[in-house]
């Protein structure tokens, strides 16, 4: 049986890819800073291998530790999808350093770490699969998100590093760069008044949000087989969102 590592996997997209995961009968790895243990118990009851790790992404020694304990139960993780992820919307000339340097962090520096640490022990086997989770936000700018911008273009950076140097060895990375997305994220940022449904409705070819499971059944795609001469990629989930260089008036008038 395969092994997976989710993190961010409390909610949303994480926990789409987890149980999606759990489906195709991988032992799955939950792990994020809030409680798992009722997510744990309801993907066992479905009769998946699933054990939830609660941690900071971020930290140096929580990333060594659940490589320790990867290495002691598994030997080594077939897959890991870098998901832990925050957002932060402000002007960049009202950001502090210390949010920068936070949303950098989690976003980036944390899966570095875990790439480092558990990539390491797939290299061992000259085999693996890491999907890191971008964002559109990592092919475009995007205003008043300059932190999240930067830690997206920069992990689709990493992305592209490490596929470069780990492919030869058996180990292949890819990102995925979803749109917006109905999650609790997203609720958040809405509930601050940053944007409408209209607003991403309306910027969307496909005329609507993506949904958890698009993403997840990307990223599984991309761990698979199926995908196993994809290296390197950044594959945009976004209904065309990066391919639309229409106004506004024009692509409302091609809608059905």
């Amino acid at each position: 049986m395969n092994t997976a590592i989710v993190t961010g996997a409390a909610q949303g997209v994480g926990l789409a890819t987890a149980a999606l995961l759990a489906q195709r009968e991988y032992r799955v790895y939950l792990v994020d800073l809030q409680p798992l243990d009722a997510l744990v118990e309801r993907l066992r009851a479905a009769g998946a291998q699933a054990f939830g790790v609660c941690g900071d992404v971020s930290s140096e020694s929580f990333a060594v530790e659940l490589a320790r304990r990867i290495e002691e139960e598994c030997g080594a993780a077939d897959a890991l999808v870098n998901n832990a992820g925050i957002s932060f919307i402000t002007p960049a000339e009202l950001t502090s350093a210390a949010q920068w340097q936070r949303v950098l962090a989690v976003n980036l520096f944390g899966p570095f770490l875990l790439c480092k640490y558990l990539g390491a022990q797939m290299l061992e086997r000259s085999r693996g699969s890491i999907v890191n989770v971008a964002s559109v936000a990592g092919l475009a700018g995007i205003s008043h998100r300059s932190a999240y911008n930067a830690s997206k273009h920069g992990l689709i950076g990493l992305t592209q590093t490490l596929a470069s140097e780990w492919g030869g060895r058996g180990v292949r990375v890819n990102a995925v760069c979803p749109g917006w997305i109905k999650t609790e994220m997203d609720e958040a940022d809405q509930g601050s008044g940053a944007y409408s449904d209209e607003d991403i409705v309306n910027r969307v070819p496909m005329a609507r949000f993506a949904r958890a499971d698009d993403v997840a059944e990307a990223i599984a795609f991309l761990l698979s087989e199926r995908g196993a001469f994809i290296n390197g990629v950044s594959l945009p989930v976004d209904g065309g969102w990066i391919a639309d260089a229409s106004w506004e008036s024009l692509r409302l008038r091609t809608r059905g």
